[in-house]
């Protein structure tokens, strides 16, 4: 009896979840519009009858969920909030893209296979999320409501994933930092995007979060007091002037204070800014820019601004649509407070990013942004079938994140570049043949080599030859992934032509050594002279670098190198380095079961015992292992998540581990001889190397010592920030 009644009142809950739904739409919706969004509810209803998520609870819950954040978050029309309801029936039920069509529509159809997983993927496939990306992102080229729809899907994932295995957060947590976060914020929706960032770092660095969100929390109080005593006087101005405003006090997401404390090397009570003053003004289009600019003297009348800090995005608004001005201004009792100055329509399309954008173009209150030109990029990279799928999201994550720069044409138009562009970037984003060509830039009236930097305000004139061709070394320094993406197809046009010819040739030189030319043979020669593939072979016989001689000494010594080769292929790989000897000190173990597995450091974050750590197992070099905080670890567990191995220390020996230390601060007579004398006499710490930098008063530097765990570190870190002068102290990552 007990199961029926659970039932009914579950069968009420889809109910009040539905009518939330629907509570949830924009005002303009229709009937016609409630029927389909009541026919897809249904539909849905009917294919998750009977399934439950990890959580216990049904699984239409999750659809509703999606749905809901389509209308509430995003503000998407019916169509999509029908998608969102769909969206996992195909995938997870008998129900086909056939059916759906008939049910629906064309455009319905299309939309939910965009939102299908490819099949045939196994778990450890290791470009199974990277070619559903790929698969996601081509219906960007005509209906951008999947991307949306599957960062809402992604959202309620990450809301409700407390359910899940260790492992499984960490997958998906990574995932969502490495690739949907980012997605959001060029896509503009700003509130998504931060919840995303800040339950990733939930999940990837728990016990980080819980402490920064426990911090905030104890300073909540004082907080909304400082707030308020900023924003009184504030308010009485700008009613006095007549404007018409609200005034929103929030505190920085937490995943950005853990960045900024990252970066920076301090603690919580270091950051300064840890909340923002939004001021919102109800203006009409054609009075929005005075009336940002007129909040913006009002508030330097009160406090004194930081001119370094004073960002326009509503002169040149950003790549996404995002349209404000901010400047950071010094407050009551010596506080920088960040204001952020904006009106609803501004602040409605820095929420909802391009859905809000779509808004505004059909009632006529838009401004014509970059975020349609971001999109045509994401088309042309899309073009290259023969891209590997990995390949293909690191290419597509470059300019996801970027700061952008603003750079003029010779007829003064603006384009904007990811920041770190150079001047053959420029000329790939003007057309791909210009940039195929190009031989020379002039940057402000001045030629330039093709890799100068540009920086904003420059003006650059391309100088091109049709006898001009894409080289190699180009690869080196653009950033944009439209010219990397060209330079790399026409590379490999010329490398294939002239890999054919290498093929005849080579076919030609076995023949007069009496060698069939066939598969054996040719692999043997891959194998033999290193090779990856078979289009390296013939190519570097192409080119001469495979000569007669070579290929003679092959057939020399074809019987005795198989031994050789054996010999190769099964000797256990060496896990020394010239740091660690893992034969001998093994202090970690692997997985489950807590095994014993030969393994090395990885030289990216340099681990030492005590460190949070986690083993990732190469293809050539066996495990290595990394610290959770690597700056490679998120891109890791993201796209190899199968590879990841959970790591337990068990044993700290006496082994001494190399550690870089980054320490500033203000220079004066006997400092560093202090810190070595610290180091050397009172902890007897090992210093392997000291290099410091000093200027106008401040000095700069690095210290390389050797130490045993990172409890010990710890105390050496601690003891160095006592010394008179010393105002930052961290451990530093290796670069490379």
């Amino acid at each position: 009896m007990k199961s029926e009644i659970d039932i009914e009142e579950e069968n009420k809950d889809i109910v009040r979840r539905y009518k939330a739904l629907l509570r949830s739409c924009n005002s303009e919706i229709t009937r016609e519009d409630k029927k389909l969004i009541r026919k897809a509810f249904n539909l849905s209803v009917d294919a998750h009858k009977n399934v439950r998520r990890k959580s216990g609870e049904p699984y239409i819950f999750h659809p509703i969920a999606v749905a809901q954040i389509v209308a509430k978050d995003i503000g998407l029309d019916a169509t999509s909030i029908a998608c969102a309801l769909l969206h996992d029936v195909v995938e997870d039920s008998e129900y086909t893209l056939n059916d759906i069509e008939k049910a629906f529509n064309p455009k319905i159809r299309k939309i939910i296979n965009g939102l299908t997983k490819i099949s045939g993927f196994s778990e450890q496939d290791i470009s199974s999320q990277a070619e559903n990306f790929r698969k996601m992102l081509l219906t960007i080229s005509d209906d951008v409501r999947v991307i949306l729809i599957k960062l809402a899907d992604r959202l309620h994932n990450m809301q409700t994933l407390d359910s899940m295995p260790r492992l499984k957060q960490q997958k998906i947590g990574s995932e969502t930092l490495y690739i949907y976060a980012p997605l959001a914020h060029r896509l503009g929706l700003y509130s998504i995007k931060t919840e995303l960032e800040d339950l990733g770092l939930k999940y990837t660095e728990p016990e980080m979060y819980k402490d920064i969100a426990r911090q905030l929390n104890e300073t909540k109080k004082a907080r909304i007091q400082y707030i308020q005593r900023f924003t009184k006087p504030l308010k009485k101005s700008l009613k006095e002037h007549n404007l018409n405003f609200s005034i929103k006090g929030r505190p920085k997401s937490i995943f950005s204070i853990r960045k900024k404390m990252k970066n920076q090397g301090i603690t919580f009570d270091q950051v300064y800014d840890k909340f923002a003053i939004r001021i919102i003004l109800n203006s009409e289009l054609n009075n929005e820019k005075p009336d940002c600019w007129e909040t913006y003297s009002v508030i330097t009348d009160h406090f004194r601004p930081n001119p370094d800090r004073l960002r326009d995005w509503i002169s040149t608004p950003k790549a996404n649509g995002y349209e404000s001005l901010h400047t950071t201004v010094m407050g009551p009792g010596g506080k920088w407070v960040e204001v952020q100055i904006r009106t609803e329509r501004m602040d409605e399309i820095a929420e909802k990013g391009y859905a809000a954008h779509w808004k505004y173009k059909q009632t006529g209150k838009y401004k014509e942004g970059n975020l349609e030109d971001w999109i045509n990029q994401i088309r042309e990279l899309l073009k290259d079938p023969e891209s590997n799928a990995i390949d293909f999201l690191e290419e597509f994550k470059l300019n996801l994140f970027s700061k952008e720069i603003f750079v003029f044409t010779p007829n003064g138009d603006l384009r904007t570049l990811p920041k770190g562009s150079s001047a053959l970037d420029f000329a790939f984003d003007i057309h791909s043949q210009l940039g195929a060509n190009c031989l020379g830039c002039k940057v402000n009236g001045k030629i330039i080599p093709l890799s100068h930097k540009l920086k904003s305000g420059d003006q650059v004139e391309v100088i091109s030859s049709e006898k001009q061709k894409p080289k190699k070394s180009w690869l080196n320094f653009v950033v944009t992934a439209k010219a990397k993406n060209k330079i790399k197809s026409s590379l490999k046009d010329e490398k294939k032509m002239i890999a054919n010819d290498g093929k005849e040739i080579l076919q030609r030189k076995l023949k007069h050594i009496k060698l069939p030319f066939n598969d054996q043979i040719i692999t043997e020669l891959i194998n033999y002279f290193k090779y990856k593939t078979s289009l390296d072979l013939f190519y570097d016989v192409g080119i001469g670098v495979l000569n007669n001689t070579m290929i003679k000494e092959f057939a020399k010594n074809r019987n005795s190198w198989y031994l050789f080769l054996k010999n190769k292929i099964y000797k256990r790989p060496s896990t020394k380095n010239d740091d660690h000897d893992n034969t001998k000190y093994n202090t970690l173990v692997f997985g489950a079961n807590q095994e014993k597995l030969n393994y090395s450091f990885s030289k990216c974050c340099s681990p030492i015992p005590g460190d949070d750590v986690f083993g990732f197992t190469t293809i050539r070099e066996g495990i290595k292992v990394h610290r959770r905080d690597c700056p490679n670890a998120i891109r890791l567990q993201s796209n190899f998540a199968y590879r990841i191995l959970e790591s337990t220390w068990i044993d700290n020996t006496s082994k001494k581990s190399d550690v870089v230390l980054h320490i500033k601060g203000i220079d004066r007579v006997g400092l560093v001889n202090e810190v070595t004398q610290i180091l050397s006499n009172n902890l007897k710490v090992n210093i392997k190397s000291i290099n410091i930098n000093s200027s106008d008063g401040t000095f700069d530097g690095m210290i390389t010592i050797l130490v045993t765990d990172k409890q010990y570190l710890k105390k050496v870190i601690d003891s160095i920030k006592k010394v008179d002068g010393i105002t930052s102290v961290r451990r530093k990552f290796k670069s490379g």
